[in-house]
């Protein structure tokens, strides 16, 4: 049962990985009034502080300094900011704004945080269905440990996948999910992790290949296609997410989109088709198109704040293990 404290006081919220979606992650978190950014940790450092960490001053630090370890003030330099930051900081939930590159890496660190005997509450935006399946094999250790683990939390696999269950509930039989999204970006070195997980996608390139692209390699690539990435048929975690929840076999959903590296404007409009039949043996789609003004920053580091929120309240009643944004709704944050 939660005391008024609890129910009046914001929750404390770190950031795990502080590139473009880290730093997108701090500033959505700035106006919160039911949470507060405190802690946050980068390759080289972390920073932490129980009053709130200023996102301008942060990101200008990372930015001119290339770490967080840097800040005058909370600021700590450490070859194991991770560990470092979690075993010292005071807080409820972690967003874990990683790159999962190597595809394991993921999985190792949650592995480092369950051994630490930090209880409390993690959200990823993993994309991978491999990289959602290793995390479904920490399920029972994460339980033990008291961990609420919100897993696949971001815009494709999260909000879509969530709209995809809410829409089949219209339906007997589910005959296909097909996702498509469109993503622009001003600049792909904000997102550098981001784009190899999508290079990682393109036919003749694998996680390996992308990791160990140099900028310019990247650079040279995006140069070819002129900065537009086509990608088809993707290993996309909302797959094995839709299969859990009971939706449908995970070969009936596909996902795929186009990614824009020079511009910020969408592409095309990213949206979930959800076709099926109705029990009066009616062949439908349901159609949910996101705004073409919301930025992938937004339609990922949103969710996943509301999938936090969620998991604070399962955390709370005593609820640990491993959970997918096809089985949890998430809480919109004030």
């Amino acid at each position: 049962m939660m005391n008024l404290e609890q129910l009046i006081s914001p929750v404390r919220v770190g950031v795990l990985g502080f590139g473009g979606l880290g730093q997108a992650a701090a500033r959505i978190l700035a106006p919160k009034q039911e949470m507060i950014w405190v802690a946050a940790a980068d390759q080289k450092g972390y920073a932490y502080d129980a009053r709130g960490l200023n996102p301008d001053t942060c990101i200008s630090t990372y930015q001119a300094q290339g770490s967080l370890g840097y800040l005058e003030a909370g600021g700590t330099l450490s070859n194991n900011s991770i560990s470092d930051l979690i075993s010292q900081a005071s807080v409820d939930g972690y967003f874990l704004a990683l790159p999962n590159l190597p595809n394991t890496f993921m999985a190792s660190v949650v592995q480092e945080i369950i051994k630490s005997g930090w209880r409390g509450v993690l959200v990823d935006a993993l994309k991978r269905t491999s990289a959602v399946e290793q995390m479904l094999q920490l399920k029972d250790s994460l339980q033990v440990a008291g961990i609420t683990y919100m897993t696949g939390c971001g815009a494709t696999p999260g909000l879509l996948t969530a709209a995809a269950a809410l829409a089949a509930q219209s339906y007997a039989e589910i005959h296909s999910v097909k996702i498509t999204f469109g993503v622009g970006i001003a600049n792909w070195e904000a997102y550098r992790a981001t784009i190899r997980e999508d290079i990682a996608h393109i036919p003749g390139y694998n996680v390996e290949k992308a990791v160990a692209m140099s900028d310019a390699e990247v650079e040279a690539l995006l140069d070819k296609t002129n900065g537009i990435l086509a990608l088809e048929n993707m290993e996309h975690a909302d797959d094995i997410m839709l299969e859990l929840a009971g939706i449908c076999p995970r070969d009936r959903v596909t996902v795929g989109g186009v990614v824009d590296t020079r511009n910020p404007k969408k592409p095309l409009s990213t949206n979930v088709q959800v076709t099926g039949r109705t029990f009066e043996g009616k062949i439908s789609t349901h159609t949910f198109t996101l705004g073409d003004e919301t930025s992938m920053a937004a339609n990922v580091c949103g969710p996943a704040f509301g999938y936090l929120k969620a998991g604070i309240a399962l955390n709370q009643r005593g609820i640990y293990g491993l959970f997918t944004a096809a089985e949890i709704m998430p809480q919109f944050v004030k």
